[in-house]
């Protein structure tokens, strides 16, 4: 960059300023980079303009950020809601289980517990006599 054609640093400032904000928003958007050469005549024209679009962009940027977030908050709300539905029926199931286990069910499954080891299935827990009913 030559700074012959600008007459001000101000000037200079502004076109840095300006080709900054070029690279970074078109790289957020994947775009290429514009290369614009300022009205060295109406230098505070541009720096209006340069700095509405930059507040444009910005904007967008923000607003594209919080739209997501509202999106992302959704989906973890519906989740929870999900998991919560699930644990409370698992709730239940356990404890109608606890109620209906006998006692001694109830002790070989603490001591499975306290040893680390799987929980017996339900036919181990209680297995059925081969013997003939009547």
């Amino acid at each position: 960059m030559t700074t012959e054609i600008f007459k001000t640093p101000m000037e200079v400032a502004v076109y840095q300023l300006h080709n900054f904000s070029i690279s970074f928003f078109s790289s957020l958007v994947g775009g290429d980079v514009v290369s614009v050469k300022l009205d060295n005549s109406a230098s505070g024209a541009s720096v209006v303009a340069i700095d509405n679009k930059i507040e444009q962009a910005m904007d967008l940027v923000k607003n594209h950020l919080m739209y997501a977030v509202r999106e992302e908050v959704e989906i973890l709300k519906e989740q929870i809601k999900e998991l919560a539905e699930k644990n409370n029926q698992l709730e239940r199931e356990n404890s109608l289980l606890k109620n209906l286990a006998s006692p001694e069910q109830l002790e070989k499954f603490q001591e499975r517990a306290q040893m680390g080891l799987r929980p017996l299935t339900p036919d181990q827990a209680c297995p059925i006599s081969a013997g003939s009913a009547v």
